[in-house]
């Protein structure tokens, strides 16, 4: 299963908080088997695994849900005292009324709205739309990023309450597009603005009114794999795109030949001319998607497996190792004997003056 790779901007906006009060990062990177020359180049990607070994690292080191990056440490078990205290409520607006109320107890800390309709929305959208807001003046970078956080989790917190993933109308940010601003349709399924007035996301009011339909047993689940159970795109329906993304990473899985978009579309049930269509409204396109189901492969075989590096090329579609190579440095900017030097000897330095030998 070709998994989702992260941008090497999350990776440093992750570690902006600990690099703002002067903790050497290079350790936590080692730690996490990240080599740390590639935060130094704006293509590279890093696996799931790895952004994960290096949010425990960052979760031991600064004993802070939010890692260092708010401008107050929020204690170990807040988050989930919170999701126990709103998990009985009747319906998704009480626990969201309660989830806001619980985190406003704590001075200094995220500083959170439900809003209901607005006349901002005109009077067509009185009561039809509501909206999660994060009323903070987050100005740092890493303040920024978690804003960015907060919007996502609650959402798929949300989503995970009533069972059900709760479609964005959209989301805006009141700060500037940072530099993996590309991927933030992937991350929220929705038309994105920066530079807004206040930062927050928008959907359909009638989910307030969802039962729950999780209990204790789910939460204590769910706790344990926090807070990528809830970062992560998996269950509550899916996009056109999920769906495509989903069936090329089955595809792959079968043949290293990924099929074309009329054999998608005919798998879909639709015609080729609708699937393009569709994809294009959110924000991507047939060739696009494979060419991403290929590159997260490509970079979790390397870094994760031992697989020798001609077979993974032809595992994935590629006819010649040249083609392969030629591939993976326009998708992560070096080699691919490179980057798995560098992922399993984080502290390796490359040959040569780029990349090193492939």
């Amino acid at each position: 299963m070709a998994r989702r790779t992260i941008t090497v901007h999350q990776v440093r906006a992750l570690l902006s908080g600990v690099r703002r009060g002067g903790v050497d990062i290079v350790p936590l990177l080692q730690a996490a088997q990240i080599p740390p020359l590639l935060l130094g180049d704006a293509r590279a990607r890093v696996t799931t695994a790895q952004f994960i070994r290096l949010f425990h690292a960052l979760y031991a080191l600064t004993d802070d849900e939010f890692l260092g990056l708010g401008p107050q440490p929020s204690r170990p078990g807040t988050f989930a005292m919170m999701c126990q205290a709103s998990l009985h409520c009747r319906d998704l607006g009480a626990a969201m009324e309660r989830g806001v109320r619980f985190y406003g107890l704590f001075p200094g800390g995220p500083d959170l709205l439900l809003e209901r309709g607005g006349p901002e929305w005109g009077a067509h959208q009185a009561g039809e739309e509501a909206a999660f807001i994060v009323r903070n003046d987050f100005t740092a970078e890493e303040e920024r990023f978690l804003a960015e956080c907060l919007v996502i989790i609650w959402h798929r917190l949300c989503s995970w309450l009533i069972g059900r993933r709760i479609a964005l109308r959209w989301a805006t940010f009141a700060f500037p597009p940072p530099p993996y601003a590309d991927e933030y349709q992937q991350l929220f399924g929705c038309p994105v603005r920066f530079g807004a007035e206040r930062t927050g996301a928008g959907f359909a009011a009638h989910h307030l009114g969802a039962p729950l339909v999780r209990d204790e047993a789910d939460l204590a689940l769910m706790l344990r794999r926090a807070p990528f159970e809830l970062l992560s795109r998996r269950a509550y329906g899916t996009t056109v795109a999920e769906q495509v993304r989903r069936a090329l990473v089955r595809a792959l899985g079968d043949s290293p030949r990924l099929p074309e978009l009329g054999e998608t579309a005919a798998r879909l049930a639709v015609s080729p001319a609708t699937l393009r269509r569709r994809l294009a409204a959110d924000g991507t396109s047939y060739k696009e998607l494979k060419d991403t189901v290929r590159r997260d492969a490509a970079i979790v075989g390397l870094a994760e497996g031992d697989e020798p590096i001609a077979e993974l090329a032809a595992r994935l579609g590629f006819s010649e190792d040249t083609a392969f190579h030629r591939a993976f440095r326009r998708w992560t900017g070096t080699t691919p004997g490179a980057y798995r030097l560098l992922s399993h000897d984080p502290g390796a330095a490359p040959e040569g003056p780029a990349t090193g030998a492939s």
